[in-house]
């Protein structure tokens, strides 16, 4: 069999065999709906809370905060739509790094002219000027949401949540963070940040496919965006995704538990690949922040060359799955939005590396033997 290495775990990661046979079991014996009242439906009943309950009091929250949703796409649409709608919210601040789900309905809002979006400017390692927002908010008057991404998908740089939660609170604004890349890979504690709203998606963290979560805060009293049944309270109509939900909770779950140890992991991983490329090969450049980051993200720039622009492809044929930004636009070899706006050299070609917890050095090896072979800028 030939060898395939899967390093693009910050586009969707594999599921865990605990977390498969979980949902296997569910499937086959929880099949009732949780709306009905009967024995079957009870049963459903109990694994849908059981997993509301797993994933509040992990976060801080409360269970009447969770609700669960199709994924992070679905969860973040929800809390910048509806607090525009429902909220009154007229100005939301952002940056021109966040992930098209968000970035698109930006878009949106302006050109149905329901909400003006105001955005930060974000150095060259993608890190926003909290200085700058502290004092657009200062002078702003509108009802206001500040919305950013927890940790940035393509290059990893990680926002201070709790420093936004304060300047948040002080200026009495709403702060929305879309954690998809976070969750179950760092501690959230809502309990301790004025947050109103987060986001997750259990693929991102050893769960299934199409299932998350969008917490909002008790403070905050949106209107639903699907209408139909009164499923999650209410809040988000269409029969519930009993195993997948399920399915999260375990991922949630296990992440949680055994979030030390993977990071650890995560971290040695990453420093060992760097290493590796600085080692190897010159005018290396490693994109994103060099202070705070995602441990299991690496976004590598190589300067230009004849062989570079089919490094994607050649890495693909070398049993290698990496991304030349993020899943969404895989397609695209031009540089992504979030390369452009830190100002990178389009020259260059971005290869994103991201990992897990079951990903090892002898794979890293593997990568650095298949560039030395692709690319002619190796260190002799």
């Amino acid at each position: 069999m030939s060898v395939r290495i899967y390093f693009d775990n910050a586009s969707t990661t594999p599921l865990l065999p605990e977390v498969f046979n979980y949902m296997h079991e569910v499937n086959s014996l929880i099949y009732g709906n949780p709306s009905s009242i009967h024995f079957f439906g009870r049963q459903a009943k109990i694994i849908v809370e059981d997993a509301r309950k797993i994933l509040a009091e992990g976060l801080g929250a409360s269970t009447g905060e969770i609700f669960f949703t199709s994924g992070a796409t679905e969860a973040n649409n929800m809390a910048l739509y509806c607090s525009v709608r429902d909220l009154g919210i007229q100005t939301i601040i952002s940056t021109k790094i966040e992930h098209h789900c968000n970035l698109h309905m930006f878009d949106y809002l302006e050109a149905n002219n329901l909400a003006s979006i105001k955005y930060l400017n974000v150095n060259n390692e993608g890190h926003i000027d909290y200085d700058q927002l502290d004092e657009i908010l200062c002078q702003n008057n509108d009802n206001v949401m500040v919305s950013l991404m927890h940790g940035n998908n393509e290059i990893g740089t990680l926002n201070d949540m709790e420093r936004l939660a304060e300047i948040c609170h002080n200026h009495n604004v709403m702060l929305h963070m879309d954690s998809a890349q976070t969750i179950g890979k760092m501690p959230i504690d809502l309990s301790d940040e004025k947050v109103a709203f987060i986001s997750g998606s259990a693929h991102k963290f050893h769960g299934p496919k199409g299932v998350g979560f969008i917490y909002i805060n008790n403070n905050n009293l949106i209107k639903p965006l699907f209408h139909g049944g009164d499923q999650e309270r209410g809040m988000r109509s269409g029969t519930e995704n009993i195993s997948g939900i399920a399915g999260m909770a375990k991922a949630f779950e296990l992440a949680s538990s055994e979030m030390e140890d993977r990071t650890k992991i995560l971290s040695e991983l990453r420093q060992y690949f760097v290493q590796q490329l600085q080692d190897n090969f010159e005018d290396i450049i490693i994109n994103g922040s060099s202070s705070s980051f995602l441990p299991n993200i690496l976004s590598v720039s190589f300067p230009p060359s004849e062989n570079v622009d089919m490094l994607m492809m050649n890495l693909d044929i070398s049993g290698i799955c990496a991304s030349s930004g993020s899943a969404c636009s895989s397609g695209v070899e031009n540089d992504s939005h979030v390369l452009e706006e830190i100002g990178h050299d389009p020259k260059r070609k971005t290869v994103r590396f991201s990992f897990s917890h079951l990903n090892t050095k002898k794979e890293v090896d593997y990568v650095i033997s298949k560039l030395h072979k692709l690319t002619p800028e190796r260190i002799s």
